[in-house]
């Protein structure tokens, strides 16, 4: 690649959701392009955010870095774990620490991108709630330097969590983090800065990428991002603004856990009349993770069986072994050892009860550490339950008063979810896409129009006059 090599301060702003398709309606961002450029992204197999940006800060694909989704079952403890934070978990060296090597003092900040604890980076955000010894959780972040914390909270309340994700999910978790990284942009000045800002998720899993509300989320987004544009510009800083994935049309839910359990292969265990995942003598299961699902099998003997089995549930369109995972950058050790991938309508369910009375507490709660898988209608109060808005208002009056309580408001119906990704995009309309303000397009994605997930790092690197590859592997 050939860019320019004066040492800009660099500001990336991961919009997850973005496409071509919605840009449309996002004249701010949209102007980065006219000054600059524009391209289709090309993203990685799962197309979720941990695994998306894993890619991006290392260069690495999944088999390397090792992000394999948003969580997998995690052999060596015998559990199911989505949403970790730890860094450590990334392998790989990470855009920051080449940079730093390259050019000493250099200094990163991370505003809400994922796996941010333990990082390397000078300043971090990331949300993080108190888990109180009662049970109760409320809203807060992790920051670091630590005393970021509380000059934050006090300038901006509380990091809005329940606005972040749930069924109270809203723009205004998006505005928090655009004021954070304004005050860090100004405050601190780090070379880089890295913002992640969640909102278009929200309403395109609930209505669809096509639906009115996606369009006024996408306005919503451009709204609120524009101050920090202007910051920008203002700074002579270059700003790249990507996307991990694009957002389709959802239609068909995938039960495969529940066709594993209906084989016998799935087992559970009941506790207090409910039912939970036995991952330590289930023959097989399913780690699903929007319209990717890890499917883990014990013993190598029923690998066929469960493959077939898999592959002949509607809705699934191939089902990976080893070798298939190979051709897509996947065949890590954390990976299962099929990999099942939905049609472009469908997506993987983890439901693996068979009768909602048996279902376990948790599945009608925002829970995304205890579920064993994905689950949208986390975004949903229950359209089924007409009281749910009301039982939801009343548990926040017994939080506020420091009593127990249990959110049970969100649906246990795959139907009502309208949005979906994770498999590649089918066309360049629905992927996700990179601008770039600085007016020097490399030469491969002039000719090409194109650039991918794992030319990303060495891009933002590029940008600041620093050349290098990519190094360092996971296994």
């Amino acid at each position: 690649m050939s860019v320019s090599n004066t040492a800009n301060k660099l500001l990336v702003i991961d919009v997850v959701g973005l496409t071509p398709k919605l840009l449309r309606y996002m004249p701010n961002l949209a102007k980065l392009a006219t000054g600059g450029w524009q391209a289709e992204l090309g993203t990685v197999l799962p197309a979720v955010t941990c695994s998306a940006q894993s890619t991006f800060l290392t260069g690495l694909m999944p088999a390397d870095h090792g992000i394999v989704g948003n969580g997998w079952y995690f052999r060596d403890l015998g559990e199911v774990y989505l949403w970790r934070q730890h860094n450590r978990l990334v392998g790989g060296e990470k855009v920051w620490e080449t940079a730093r090597a390259a050019r000493p003092g250099y200094t990163a900040a991370n505003i809400c991108w994922w796996y941010a604890m333990g990082a390397t980076t000078d300043f971090t955000i990331t949300p993080r709630p108190i888990y109180h010894a009662d049970g109760r959780k409320s809203p807060d972040c992790y920051a670091r330097p630590p005393e970021l914390h509380d000059q934050l909270t006090a300038e901006l309340g509380p990091f809005p969590l329940f606005h972040y994700w749930g069924p109270t999910a809203s723009i205004e978790s998006s505005r928090w983090i655009v004021e954070a990284a304004r005050r860090i942009f100004w405050d601190e000045r780090p070379d880089l800065q890295l913002v992640y800002l969640p909102h278009l998720d929200y309403d395109l899993q609930r209505f669809g990428p096509d639906s009115p509300q996606a369009v006024t989320a996408a306005r919503a987004v451009d709204a609120e991002i524009a101050p920090l544009l202007g910051d920008a510009e203002r700074a002579g800083a270059t700003v790249v603004a990507l996307s991990e994935y694009g957002i389709t049309p959802a239609r068909t839910p995938v039960d495969v856990n529940r066709a594993l359990r209906e084989e016998g292969l799935l087992e559970v265990y009941t506790q207090a009349g409910m039912e939970y995942l036995d991952p330590w003598t289930s023959r097989a299961f399913a780690v699903a993770d929007h319209q990717i699902a890890h499917i883990y099998v014990a013993d190598e003997a029923d690998r066929d069986r469960v493959r077939d089995l898999v592959a002949a549930l509607p809705g699934v369109d191939e089902v990976l072994d080893r070798d298939g995972q190979k051709r897509y950058g996947l065949d890590h050790d954390r990976a299962g050892e099929l990999v099942a991938v939905a049609e472009p309508d469908a997506w993987f369910t983890y439901y693996y009860w068979l009768d909602d009375d048996r279902a376990p507490d948790f599945a009608r709660g925002v829970e995304i550490h205890r579920k064993p898988g994905f689950d949208p209608a986390e975004l949903f109060f229950d359209p089924a339950d007409p009281l749910a808005k009301a039982k939801a208002g009343l548990n926040l009056v017994r939080k506020m008063a420091g009593l127990r309580y249990s959110m049970k408001v969100v649906p246990t119906d795959a139907r009502y979810v309208r949005g979906t990704h994770g498999r590649l995009p089918d066309t360049a309309d629905d992927g996700p896409v990179l601008l770039c303000s600085d007016s020097t397009i490399p030469s491969n994605v002039e000719k090409s129009g194109r650039i991918g997930a794992t030319e990303v790092r060495d891009l933002l690197l590029q940008l600041q006059g620093i050349t290098t590859q990519a190094k360092g592997k996971s296994r």
